[in-house]
């Protein structure tokens, strides 16, 4: 009777939830029915991602800190890369591309289960997003967005947060927070997938869920000691630089790959990538001459990252033109985010992962919906339904984030002791220094 009650009780969760107690049916199709250049692109495409967090993000962010917590930065982004690929093995893939419900997928590809490659059947496993190139790199191609995700609220919380205690928050995050929103925004049964709200490449799913999540770990933490009375002078702007960069040329993957296929959507994507980044830049730049008569290397590179950003939700929907202002309004829109609007808040955000990311990538899903091109896309713009997903992530995350961060507070403390941050986490997180 007991073990009956327990089976009862476990059909009647899955059915709230329209999760699968079983493991539904493989989709296999033959090896002649995967198109070989496709496949290549979306591989390559997968590298490139990788390399905008590894070491692109992780440069971009360890130049900015000061010179005691490099090393606790760069090993804080690779740390999130490791832990987001496990919990992404592990179920994150399967509750964020498998059909469920409304808010999240099933249960039959948890550890990968059913990616399969059968040689002697010349067969192999597809997934219902992307039926034309293996299911492998197709799930290989989303994790590596889900670890950029996570890599980039690194940006929030450094020089103040226990390496230990990001770990274990970031693990949470991917799967309480990244996998529900990936669901939600690109599987095709997600609710805001379903009320027809565009995101080519991740502006609510990427950007705007990393902003807000940044900006609560930042409240949830407190600013750091001397923030607004000392200066914190940058270890080395030319990685700074360095990092932008790769990012710049690891977007044309992040952009371009969403395509799914070596095709003129994904060409047209990358031109429309490299004409924002240009736009961002330039539109930062003329906030800085407008208000401080000069132009900093700092806000060229942020300009150039705000205008990705900003064009990543739009990148396959518009035109070039179209991805050249939206780059251009966000390099200007999120320098206010890095400078006014920063110190209205009142918050450390210590590398303006809100102020560039969050506000990047709102600008750029709400201007999705103005200029996204019938002809191009095949959709027509809905303005409320860009502007319900970025109300409904930015609130989730930010609300799940605060959460999450009391629940890891309550395992072990999340804000490293007043003189261990005065001494530098690279030595007392890590036992390491960086040279000089």
């Amino acid at each position: 009777m007991k073990m009956h009650n327990t089976l009862g009780w476990m059909g009647l969760a899955a059915a709230l939830l329209a999760l699968p107690v079983g493991v539904q049916a493989q989709h296999m199709v033959g090896f002649d029915e995967i198109r070989a250049a496709d496949t290549a692109w979306v591989l390559v495409s997968a590298a490139l991602v990788v390399l905008m967090t590894l070491p692109g993000v992780a440069l971009f962010y360890a130049g900015m800190v000061r010179g005691k917590n490099v090393l606790n930065t760069l090993a804080a982004v690779l740390g999130a890369a490791c832990v987001v690929s496990v919990v992404w093995f592990a179920v994150g893939y399967s509750l964020a591309f498998t059909p469920g419900n409304r808010w999240l997928g099933g249960l039959e590809r948890i550890w990968f289960g059913g990616l399969d490659y059968q040689l002697a059947a010349q067969q192999l496993s597809v997934s219902q997003m992307a039926a034309h190139i293996p299911e492998a790199a197709y799930a290989l191609f989303q994790l590596t967005f889900a670890i950029i995700t996570a890599a980039l609220i690194v940006g929030a919380v450094v020089e103040r947060m226990r390496f230990g205690a990001l770990m274990l928050f970031i693990a949470l995050w991917s799967l309480c927070v990244y996998v529900p929103v990936a669901h939600w925004v690109w599987e095709p049964g997600g609710w805001l997938a379903r009320m027809g709200a565009l995101d080519f490449a991740g502006g609510a799913v990427v950007h705007v869920n990393a902003g807000a999540a940044g900006l609560a770990c930042a409240c949830y933490l407190g600013k750091r000691t001397g923030y607004g009375r000392e200066a914190f002078q940058p270890y080395n702007l030319g990685w700074t630089m360095l990092g932008a960069c790769l990012l710049w040329v690891g977007w044309f993957g992040f952009n371009g790959g969403s395509a799914l296929a070596a095709d003129g959507r994904a060409a047209l994507a990358m031109v429309v990538t490299h004409l924002a980044a240009a736009g961002g830049a330039i539109g930062w730049a003329a906030g800085e001459w407008m208000f401080r008569r000069r132009v900093s290397l700092l806000g060229l590179c942020s300009g150039l990252v705000a205008g990705l950003v900003a064009v990543t939700p739009a990148a396959g929907f518009v035109d070039m033109g179209s991805g050249l202002l939206i780059g251009a309004i966000a390099g200007l829109v999120c320098y206010w985010g890095a400078t006014g609007f920063k110190r209205w808040l009142g918050a450390d955000d210590s590398l303006d992962v809100f102020g560039v990311h969050g506000l990047g990538g709102m600008v750029g899903s709400i201007l999705t919906g103005v200029f996204v091109s019938s002809t191009i896309s095949g959709a027509s713009g809905n303005l409320l339904a860009q502007i319900v997903a970025v109300v409904a992530v930015a609130a989730y995350s930010f609300a799940a984030t605060c959460v999450l961060m009391w629940l890891t507070d309550r395992v072990t403390p999340v804000r490293v002791e007043l003189h261990d941050e005065q001494q530098g986490l690279d030595i007392t997180q890590h036992r390491e220094h960086v040279g000089q």
